[in-house]
């Protein structure tokens, strides 16, 4: 969803999986799908460590657990923080379309897979590549806390633990993260610079 990009503060999902792959993200038979349907792919999100085979919940899983099975909304959930090497594996851009789904705005790792991190910027959510340290750490303070907030600065590309103070700073390509601040897709972008285009050309 197309949503300007500022500063994001919100309770975590701990999702404590290295290398994550995209057919955990979101299984491959909802690869057929024609739709673009957010809340279709969002459903999909982690299906199939979220309910068994007879769709019956997992409850040791936990996006199933008390602390964590609210959907995302305005400040809460909106932010993962993942194992390190989330979304290793196939270059499905429907992982990427699962976790904007479910309405998630920022993944937190110590590292990704490059695909994937490139898919998510380009369907509005923010990867944050932070120290496996400081990773460790936001896993130890949310299960401490599971209402520990998290605050993700885009202008200033600070991550802080807000219950320790600690704060690291990420990396973000300009364009993209000119484009995540004004929420524009690399379509809107063109079309915000169509009179520079046109008057370049003419020259």
């Amino acid at each position: 969803m197309k949503e300007k990009f500022d500063k994001i503060i919100s309770t975590c999902i701990p999702i404590a999986i290295d290398n994550c792959n995209t057919d955990l993200i979101i299984p491959a038979r909802y690869l057929a799908s024609t739709t673009r349907d957010p809340n279709f792919f969002g459903d999909a999100f982690m299906h199939d460590l979220r309910y068994d085979g007879e769709g019956r919940v997992m409850e040791d899983f936990v996006m199933n657990q008390p602390d964590f099975c609210e959907a995302p909304r305005k400040g809460v959930h909106e932010i993962i923080v993942a194992g390190q090497n989330w979304g290793s594996g196939s270059s499905r851009e429907h992982a990427a379309w699962a976790i904007a789904g479910y309405g998630v705005r920022v993944v937190i790792s110590s590292s990704f897979a490059d695909i994937h991190r490139n898919n998510l910027l380009n369907n509005f959510v923010l990867p944050v590549v932070v120290s496996a340290d400081f990773q460790q750490e936001l896993f130890a303070t949310i299960a401490q806390n599971p209402q520990a907030k998290v605050e993700v600065d885009v202008p200033g590309q600070t991550v802080t633990n807000l219950t320790t103070g600690n704060s690291e700073h990420f990396e973000i390509n300009g364009y993209k993260k000119y484009c995540l601040m004004n929420a524009l897709d690399d379509i809107d972008f063109l079309l915000e610079n169509k009179d520079k285009i046109e008057s370049w050309e003419q020259r």
